[in-house]
């Protein structure tokens, strides 16, 4: 890219538009080589679905490209940078997929598929599933459990405050309340039009718009990759008052129809849902809650009689479930950086990696490669 352009608040090289972890990733791994500027149509940055996140590192979870990408993460989690954060962004807690009679075969299937990827996985027992988390019924474990010791809980904020700090401190720009109405070529790049009748003009633009990315790309004149947000519901209720519960790993049911786990002195739970929706900013149902609260009953011998806190947060796919990262060859200077569906957080430092490098036309990085990532998966043609 040429010498990085960044006079004034109205043009820039990058435009980002979406400041959630995507674009608060990318922004920190571009700002040094590129004026960057970041876009947020909130009033604040991560506010649909960042901010709402329980994140786990697991590097079980998801597609093997997804995966892959989590591994590459791994060391920026473990050692950030000095400045980073004041606190670790990963501390102990373990994953265990619990199993019943019915899903033996099913369980054997999981675990092979996982041990094949990554060494960090166990088979467990029913005892030994229960002398994890004594609470859990032995009907639950009945075939027993996949066991990820190596899973941790991610400090979202942490990790997302972090990114944002580094992006500014090396020279990105973050304008909340961008709610971008126009944007069309302009010469050899993008005018951006907002609400407040500002402009900006962009060299390259970035599309990190979480579960309104299909919108941005329509606005831009790209053709949509067929993004589907979907809503998923949590809440946080009692722990059992008659056991410590605080070193529990997260509890999955091995058909994800629910998950909880220790949060904050409390239980956190869901019914591990994926309900389809329009992008908006979206509101826990009560019945998504009630089915969560049954799954969790059946599995245990936890008594949720009211849940403290209740909420939801959008995660977005495309029909084969990878990443969408990648120029869009049908729609010059427009970058593709969506589709994170659960797994953004998990995987933001590996992504951003090979984004940046993709951006600014340069090798993705042997560390990224080494992993098994293939940038070619995850583009936006597959789509097409």
């Amino acid at each position: 890219m040429e010498e990085a352009i960044l006079q004034d608040q109205t043009h820039c090289d990058i435009a980002i538009v979406g400041a959630g972890i995507a674009g608060a990733s990318l922004a920190a791994k571009l700002a040094n080589d590129a004026g960057v500027v970041l876009l947020e149509r909130e009033a604040q940055p991560g506010y649909h679905a960042t901010g709402r996140s329980a994140a786990m590192f697991m590097e079980t979870y998801g597609t093997v490209q997804i995966q892959a990408l989590t591994r590459a993460s791994r060391a920026f989690y473990e050692n950030p940078p000095d400045g980073f954060c004041a606190t670790p962004l990963m501390n102990a807690r373990g994953c265990m997929y619990i199993a019943g009679r019915h899903q033996r075969a099913l369980l054997q299937q999981r675990y092979e598929a996982a041990i094949a990827l990554s060494p960090n996985v166990e088979l467990y027992g029913a005892d030994d599933a229960v002398g994890q988390v004594p609470c859990l019924r032995p009907q639950a474990v009945a075939a027993g459990a996949l066991f990820e010791p190596f899973a941790r809980d991610l400090d979202v904020h942490a990790i997302h405050q972090g990114f944002l700090r580094q992006a500014r401190a090396d020279g990105a720009h973050l304008r909340c309340n961008a709610e971008l109405v126009g944007a069309r070529r302009d010469g050899n790049g993008w005018r951006l039009d907002f609400a407040d009748a500002s402009v900006l003009h962009a060299r390259v633009l970035v599309n990190a718009a979480g579960a309104w990315a299909d919108e941005v790309a329509a606005l831009c004149g790209a053709a949509r990759v067929g993004l589907q947000p979907c809503r998923r519901t949590a809440f946080t209720f009692a722990g059992p008052a008659d056991m410590e519960f605080s070193g529990w790993p997260a509890v999955v049911g091995l058909d994800e129809s629910f998950y909880f786990k220790p949060d904050a002195g409390q239980l956190l739970g869901s019914p591990a849902n994926a309900d389809p929706v329009a992008p908006q900013d979206v509101v826990a149902e009560e019945l998504d809650v009630a089915t969560g609260i049954y799954h969790i009953e059946q599995a245990t011998t936890l008594s949720i009689r009211r849940p403290r806190h209740t909420w939801a947060g959008l995660r977005s796919f495309v029909r084969d479930g990878d990443l969408v990262v990648g120029w869009d060859q049908a729609c010059p200077e427009f970058f593709w950086l969506a589709a994170q569906g659960g797994y953004g957080i998990q995987s933001a430092p590996g992504v951003a990696a090979m984004a940046a490098a993709l951006l600014l036309r340069k090798p993705v990085p042997d560390e990224i490669l080494r992993q098994g990532v293939c940038p070619d998966a995850m583009s936006p043609q597959r789509l097409r």
